[in-house]
């Protein structure tokens, strides 16, 4: 005679693992569907803030001292070439750069860069060492209006979701380049 097998038990074993499978995919999904929708009103968050300034210098402060309390992370810097002039800024004010220092460093960067780090790019300043995972975003005009590239920051390595992240952080790069063009090179005129 032969071996009877039980198939019922191993059928019902298999689904069992695979229901396991399938949910545990199913909870990664929500919560990367909640991590999306915290990041994206982060992001819509930091843009309305950035409309709010009302001038070249408001909009710096909210980039560098009020974008990291909205996006959670800990630092951003700035850095723009406007016409023949160099600048960075972070949360320690404006400091005047050689452009070409600044060309070679948007030019390393293709629209969006997520990485982790040892140590932040050197626009965080001092703040660079502390730097562990670092986004940067290109900012691209034609002239005369003004290049540059924002580097965001943080001293925790994240995982990070590079396709949906990086049309985040283009949206935020844009719309920032689109608010330095107004106030660098169409300030408003005094209504009378």
């Amino acid at each position: 005679m032969g071996r009877v097998i039980q198939f019922e038990e191993r059928a019902v074993a298999h689904l069992r693992e695979r229901l396991g499978v399938i949910e545990e995919a199913n909870q990664d999904l929500i919560a990367f569907a909640r991590g999306h929708s915290g990041a994206v009103s982060a992001i819509h968050g930091a843009v309305i803030a950035s409309l709010e300034a009302d001038s070249i210098e408001a909009l710096l402060h909210v980039v560098t001292q009020e974008w990291p309390l909205i996006l959670g992370i800990d630092a951003v810097a700035l850095a723009l070439i406007v016409g023949d002039v160099g600048f960075r800024a972070d949360g320690n004010g404006v400091q005047m750069v050689e452009p070409q220092i600044l060309q070679r460093a948007i030019e390393q960067v293709d629209g969006v860069e997520m990485r982790t780090v040892e140590r932040g790019h050197p626009l965080f300043g001092p703040a660079c060492d502390l730097i562990r995972a670092e986004a940067l975003i290109r900012i691209d005009c034609e002239p005369p209006y003004p290049t540059g590239l924002i580097a965001l920051g943080q001293r925790t390595t994240q995982s990070l979701d590079a396709r949906h992240g990086s049309e985040l952080l283009m949206f935020l790069g844009r719309s920032l380049g689109a608010m330095i063009r107004r106030w660098l090179i169409d300030p408003p005129r005094p209504t009378t």
